[in-house]
């Protein structure tokens, strides 16, 4: 029986420390504010934790939190770590794993949807909730109502639960198995889409390229170096005159969907085209008609390409898909080797260890390769052009 009664609590005025035994006290603060403190034993050093304010934990409260504390003491636990754990909500646990995170991102765009995706479709459901009550129910709850209307969101909402739980567990704030685990058999089975970028025939190129040739406009031009370099579209977007030297274009890596720097050879098409837009804009190659708020040029937007080909009356295939064509044409007719047309491409090709060992980037077959796509999509050569090495 403890020795503190409710009454005696609430007459408590003078600062100090008063016991209600087995290492509970009442302390009085020298403003009169009150508050419980347990001293136990923890891992054989004396500590002092406290239980909350007297006027938020009753003293049945206290005394059922202390008698917890020192039985987690007894068997060799911290009570300390158990009380940070049981008080760190979802929500506050996806912002360290975010800011964990961050450094290891170069797209800021990516780094942004991480936690906001979590912000909008799971801390509804439980961001609020200490993790060790989160159980798959509450997981399932977030992720059915998007799991069908919304899969490639749901699906990176669920792998991003997963990884602030697979961080809790690692760190000590969460007991059990991730809850992620195994919650795909209760969810519907979405079958899959097919996500290839719609492409035009690579034979069907040059009568396009030549429509292109015969338009005005920095869009058009964009649009011919992008066929002639097989680049994508924020690459050749984006691209800045610091980045080329003579007839050699090197992307940044912080530009490249690999994170690769990648060097380009220029065609001399592709360098006719460069100096048709030279002096539109000192830093970017093909700048935007618009200028950002200082007056300092900016590149094209991203919807550029979709307004030049509704203005041409081409549908059916999409800009990036040139990439599909260039690629279909290096297998059906020029017949070039698998390694030099993904180099091209700046696709990594290989496991790991052959990538670790091939430390060229094919740069002198490759400019070969880009020189017979130029002459092939410009109408200068045949229909057929073999670069099979002997």
């Amino acid at each position: 029986m403890g020795k503190l009664t409710v009454k005696l609590v609430a007459s408590l005025k003078d600062p100090g420390m008063f016991s209600d035994g087995a290492g509970l006290y009442v302390r009085v603060g020298p403003t009169g504010g009150k508050s419980w403190i347990l001293r136990t034993v923890i891992h054989g050093r004396r500590r002092e934790l406290g239980l909350g304010s007297v006027s938020l934990v009753t003293l049945a409260e206290a005394r059922e939190l202390a008698h917890q504390y020192r039985k987690i003491a007894r068997e060799g636990g911290d009570p300390d770590n158990v009380r940070k754990r049981e008080s760190l909500t979802f929500a506050a646990a996806a912002d360290r794993v975010h800011k964990t995170l961050l450094p290891t991102w170069k797209n800021q765009k990516h780094a942004d949807t991480w936690l906001t995706s979590l912000e909008t479709y799971a801390f509804p459901y439980f961001g609020e909730m200490p993790l060790h009550k989160i159980t798959s129910a509450e997981v399932l709850k977030a992720l059915t109502p998007i799991w069908t209307d919304k899969h490639d969101t749901a699906k990176r909402v669920k792998q991003r639960i997963a990884a602030v739980f697979d961080w809790a567990k690692s760190a000590g704030q969460y007991p059990n198995e991730n809850p992620v685990n195994g919650i795909q058999k209760a969810l519907p089975l979405i079958k899959a889409k097919d996500n290839h970028f719609a492409s035009m025939h690579w034979r069907d190129v040059p009568d396009f390229m030549a429509a292109l040739r015969d338009r005005e406009g920095v869009s058009a031009r964009c649009l011919e170096l992008l066929i002639l370099t097989a680049s994508r579209s924020g690459e050749v977007r984006g691209a800045r005159w610091s980045e080329i030297y003579g007839d050699i274009w090197t992307i940044p890596g912080e530009r490249m969907k690999r994170g690769v720097p990648h060097r380009v050879p220029l065609s001399p098409e592709a360098i006719l085209i460069l100096e048709r837009v030279r002096g539109l804009d000192p830093e970017f190659v093909f700048p935007s008609v618009q200028r950002d708020k200082s007056g300092a040029g900016k590149p094209q937007s991203n919807m550029v390409f979709k307004a030049l080909l509704k203005r041409m009356d081409r549908q059916g295939f999409t800009v990036h898909g040139f990439r599909s064509s260039f690629r279909d044409w290096c297998s059906e007719s020029a017949k070039v080797d698998r390694e030099v047309a993904e180099a091209a491409l700046s696709h990594a090709t290989g496991n790991a260890v052959e990538r670790a060992y091939a430390r060229s980037d094919l740069f002198d077959r490759r400019r070969e390769l880009m020189d017979a796509w130029d002459r092939f999509v410009t109408g200068n050569s045949g229909d057929v052009v073999e670069l099979v090495r002997a």
